[in-house]
């Protein structure tokens, strides 16, 4: 049976780098923290680190197991605190960085009824495509797509089966033709994202175990991703984006799917924070909501 101890000193060992590090937070020695490591491996029957004399880091294994080991705490957790506060005495100011597109079409409406159910919470929005520092700027949460390689804060899951796909509008599609194959985005105008000066026209897609990067040319760029996505529906070229952000504008039949037979780049989305002891009840109680909406989008897919 898995130790809820032992999860406790994996997510902090991934944190941290260190059983040693870990060890000294509980005033445990780094042959105790090991030792709990090696069991919860054992019930796993997976190797979570891959160990040397001068470096700890997680493996493919512990890498796909840590956001849930993460949630599993959070989860804990709640449940702990529900039952010295209950869910409708949520108060407090809660600040919260999300991407814009996303942001604003997605989630506004998912927050907005939160905030109506517990009319003691404030909340403080940020919506930007810039990526939010949690250390150093004034937020609690962020929401954010894409792989995390830094383990250095808490994350947890949002909608981990998402994915980029390509869609244009219908009008542009008839008047330029449906690309075939990735090499016909050559003479297709696209729509690739900028973020800090840098622009990202190089798409990826996985291909028989590997990634395959397509160079794109655009003569229109912005580092909004929500102008990129009205950019594609007003037929100005084929853009790059995330399931969620598109599913509603593909419904719609404001938007077509490009290539649809062909996987576009994983992108989850997370919900994170500096350190699992600033998960509050509402953000425990955002996360769920959240996490619900999100995996029944993703689940279309």
């Amino acid at each position: 049976m898995i130790r809820l101890e032992d999860v406790t000193l994996f997510v902090r060992s991934a944190a941290l780098g260190s059983f040693s590090r870990a060890a000294r937070e509980v005033n445990l020695l780094p042959g105790q923290v090991s030792a709990a490591i090696q069991r919860l491996e054992r019930e796993l029957d997976r190797r979570l680190f891959a160990r040397s004399t001068r470096s700890l880091r997680l493996t493919a294994e512990g890498e796909k197991y840590l956001p849930y080991a993460q949630e599993m705490l959070a989860l804990m957790q709640a449940g702990a605190d529900s039952l010295q506060s209950h869910e409708d005495a949520l108060s407090g100011e809660l600040k919260i960085a999300m991407p814009s597109d996303i942001g604003r079409n997605i989630l506004l409406p998912l927050i907005t009824e939160f905030c109506c159910e517990h009319p003691a919470l404030s909340v403080r929005l940020s919506l930007s495509d810039q990526i939010s520092d949690v250390f150093r700027d004034p937020v609690d949460i962020a929401i954010r797509y894409g792989k995390l390689e830094d383990s250095s804060y808490v994350a947890l899951p949002l909608a981990e089966d998402n994915r980029r796909i390509m869609v244009a509008s219908p009008a542009y599609l008839d008047q330029h033709g449906r690309p075939q194959k990735l090499e016909d985005l050559a003479q297709h105008h696209c729509l690739p994202f900028v973020m800090g000066g840098h622009v990202y026209d190089k798409w990826t897609f996985p291909q028989e175990g590997m990634r395959r990067q397509i160079t794109v040319k655009s003569r229109l760029l912005c580092d909004d991703a929500e102008v990129a996505r009205r950019w594609a529906i007003n037929g100005m070229g084929i853009a790059y984006k995330s399931w969620i952000d598109v599913c509603e504008d593909i419904r719609q039949r404001r938007l077509e799917r490009v290539l649809p037979e062909i996987p576009g780049e994983s992108t989850p989305l997370h919900l994170i924070c500096p350190h699992r002891k600033q998960f509050s009840p509402a953000i425990r109680a955002l996360h769920s909501v959240l996490r619900e909406h999100l995996r029944a989008i993703t689940a279309q897919l």
